[in-house]
């Protein structure tokens, strides 16, 4: 079924993707004489910084997801359809989903990023990441499942490879994920157990390069190191994972192999690009780069096609650096502004400049009172570090209501050091670790 346009009606703007750079796309198209598409897979806006929230129990999923028809229910020339995009026909200027076939003037495609496990795919099982809501709840399951088993286990080694939980990766996700389980296992859950003492946790992060949160001040994550060292977490960088198999995480540190027994694996360690990419990249011609992440133009264009942007994860923009921008949320916030500007001048003959991304600064939350902010001309660590990122966090989440609700929850955690959402969902109260061999796939 092919979505008819009329050559009568305003400039047809098809945007794929509901996350931040796709929904800033709509937002600020959202009183422009244009017709808004906005196509997603899932029928909310999921607001990513805060799923380790999720995966920790602090929060529960729809404490961070904003329905997408209430977002833009009083933007009357938006229409927001739930389903796939399966191809893109360029030169006829049609997006295909499902039996539809939908027409554009302008394409925006802000489909984002999933985990990349650099060719071990068959790790996925046992290790999972931390992209979707689905990946919080199961991730939520493991951890606070893992518990569990420790408490039933009488073999003192089975018992210890429960309470032991390895982190991938040494970025925001794994260092707020380390430190939300630092603080679970030594202080929310400490009188909460009778036959196992949580104290006696093991947090392991490990970390590739030579340092963890490489994005900010060396300063600053020296200080984020010795943070969640206090808090309980070792720290092994120079570090890479070589095997995951029979609940054994094998990994090289310099010339020296090592081994150790755990349950639970939780990855935080790259990305690649959505499918989508490699769709763009057979249809359009355009280059992608090793993680799937298409080439764009200054002006956040397809190469030999203006008429189609890439915003936020999807895209490499390194003609600022010579470097591409990060993949986080104020990247994409950025970039969907900028386009929805620049579709906007366009139709009345107009340009802009190329697209400069702004750095608002880097920030991690390490625990409670406990956080590092980079803003480039002032450097907070502490209790003004974890306030900041409090505000940012807030500031970032999209429906008023939500951040009541968030605001709440944090209130009611740093009063009572107590987290509400400790859920353990799904057909069994935990799941052992899949043995995986390293040649399955």
């Amino acid at each position: 079924m092919e979505v008819s346009g009329d050559k009568n009606k305003p400039h047809q703007v098809v945007i794929i993707g509901g996350g931040f750079g796709g929904l800033y796309t709509a937002k600020h198209l959202g009183k422009a004489n244009v017709n808004v598409t906005l196509i997603d897979k899932r029928n909310f806006h999921l607001f990513q910084p805060l799923l380790y929230q999720v995966a920790t129990g602090t929060l529960s999923p729809g404490d961070i997801s904003s329905p997408l028809r209430v977002v833009f229910s009083k933007s009357k020339n938006t229409q927001v359809l739930l389903g796939e995009v399966s191809d893109i026909d360029p030169k006829a200027q049609k997006v295909m989903m499902g039996d539809q076939v939908i027409p554009y003037d302008t394409l925006v495609v802000a489909t984002g990023a999933n985990h990349s496990y650099f060719g071990k795919d068959h790790w996925e099982d046992v290790a999972p990441g931390l992209k979707t809501v689905e990946d919080a709840i199961e991730m939520r399951r493991r951890i606070f499942g893992a518990f569990e088993a420790a408490e039933k286990e009488t073999d003192p080694e089975k018992r210890r490879a429960w309470l032991t939980f390895v982190l991938v990766g040494g970025g925001p996700t794994g260092v707020e994920l380390a430190g939300a389980i630092a603080e679970l296992a030594y202080k929310t859950l400490k009188e909460d157990f009778r036959s196992i003492d949580t104290s006696e946790t093991r947090i392991l992060l490990l970390q590739g390069g030579d340092r963890i949160l490489p994005h900010i001040a060396p300063e600053l994550s020296e200080v984020a190191a010795q943070s969640l060292q206090k808090l309980g977490a070792v720290i092994h960088t120079n570090t890479r994972v070589t095997n995951i198999e029979n609940d054994t995480v094998t990994f090289k540190q310099g010339g020296e192999v090592k081994e150790i027994a755990t349950k639970t694996i939780l990855w935080a360690a790259g990305v690649k690009a959505s499918p989508m990419g490699q769709i763009l990249a057979e249809r359009t011609g355009v280059d992608c780069d090793h993680a799937g992440r298409v080439i764009v133009e200054p002006d956040l264009t397809v190469r030999d096609y203006k008429n189609i942007f890439v915003v936020g994860d999807l895209g490499n923009f390194s003609h600022q650096t010579g470097k591409p921008l990060a993949g986080v949320a104020p990247v994409a916030k950025q970039q969907g502004e900028y386009v929805a500007k620049l579709i906007k001048k366009r139709l009345k003959g107009h340009t802009l400049p190329q697209f400069h991304y702004n750095d608002v600064g880097s920030l991690a939350m390490i625990g409670q009172n406990l956080a590092v902010v980079d803003l480039g001309f002032i450097k907070l660590q502490g209790f003004l570090a974890w306030a900041f990122w409090l505000l940012v966090h807030i500031y970032f989440l999209i429906e008023f209501d939500t951040k009541l609700l968030v605001v709440f929850q944090w209130a009611w955690n740093y009063i009572t050091r107590n987290r509400r959402s400790r859920l353990i969902t799904g057909r069994e109260a935990f799941v052992e670790a899949k043995p995986v061999s390293s040649g399955s796939h």
